[in-house]
């Protein structure tokens, strides 16, 4: 079993913090839909502006709000404004590996999607 990256919001603008909150990491749902992570999915999260790196759970935000909300003890880790990227892995065996395409999406200011992207996971036939 090899851990590939099956997920990607990349450049995702942190929209709020909340210390109190109970942990998580809440994500507008048509970014999740997107790149097809789930609610209650684990997910690494980096932060560009300041190097941090965490792993929590998604809590599913509203629908086209462009909420990206880092709750509990990482918001500890980020701030308002800051970029981060959203990753979630999954465990392949070696016959899967060549068929296996991770989906990305690039957000802009906003956290609206202005670039979806697929990876593929095998090397180019030679």
């Amino acid at each position: 079993m090899r851990k590939f990256m099956r997920a990607k919001i990349h450049q995702a603008r942190v929209t709020q913090c909340d210390l109190n909150y109970v942990g998580s990491i809440t994500i507008d749902e048509e970014l999740l839909r997107a790149v097809d992570i789930r609610p209650n999915e684990a997910v690494h999260v980096y932060d560009i502006d300041n190097g941090s790196r965490f792993e929590t759970y998604v809590i599913l935000g509203k629908a086209g709000s462009g909420e990206i909300g880092v709750n509990g003890a990482a918001a500890h880790l980020t701030a308002p404004g800051h970029r981060l990227i959203v990753v979630a892995f999954e465990g392949l065996e070696e016959d899967a590996i060549s068929s296996h395409v991770s989906r990305v999406v690039v957000c802009d200011d906003e956290n609206r999607i202005i670039q979806r992207l697929r990876h593929p996971s095998a090397f180019p036939e030679q």
